[in-house]
């Protein structure tokens, strides 16, 4: 029997949502993201070393484009977070961020525009005999340029552990 997963969040499997970026990304933006993530790569900040590597210009960091919710055009929520969430609310849990899974499809310049399309792919639930119930929600995030160029996609884990009765 279900303890989690009801049928109001099964029907939340293959709702989308899109928040679209029509500002390019800039070239001091991703020079301060390396700094800020130490990596003192060239290829982040020197625009010559970069088109003697066959780029067009400089090039962000992989991560970029997932980490740092450029794409977002929002303030922050009362825990401080500006970036995407399902709002999902299941009393009697606590949120566990369970991982994610990057592929890297093309660099991004800093004349790309990001947008974000996510997607709940999957809603499950999982029940160990000797703990908490758990709710796996599965992500995809597909980060396009303003050329509808596939840069990047983001499986995203979330789990909703169930507490204990004496948590």
């Amino acid at each position: 029997m279900s303890r989690l997963l009801t049928p109001e969040l099964e029907a939340l499997i293959g709702t989308t949502a899109i928040y679209a970026n029509t500002e390019p990304i800039g070239r001091s933006a991703i020079r301060y993201f390396s700094l800020a993530i130490g990596d003192d790569n060239p290829l982040y900040r020197d625009r010559v070393f970069a088109r003697e590597l066959g780029y067009s210009d400089v090039i962000a960091p992989p991560t970029f484009i997932c980490e740092t919710n450029y794409y977002m055009d929002r303030f922050r929520d009362e825990d401080g977070y500006i970036g995407h969430t399902w709002n999902i609310s299941i009393p009697g849990t606590r949120l566990i961020r369970g991982g994610h899974e990057y592929e890297f499809v093309r660099p991004a310049y800093p004349t790309d525009c990001i947008s974000a399309h996510w997607k709940i792919v999957d809603i499950s639930e999982r029940i160990s005999p000797k703990g908490p119930a758990m709710l796996l929600v599965l992500s995809e995030v597909r980060f396009i340029n303003q050329d509808d160029e596939l840069l990047a996609t983001n499986n995203e884990t979330l789990i909703y552990q169930e507490l204990s009765a004496d948590a």
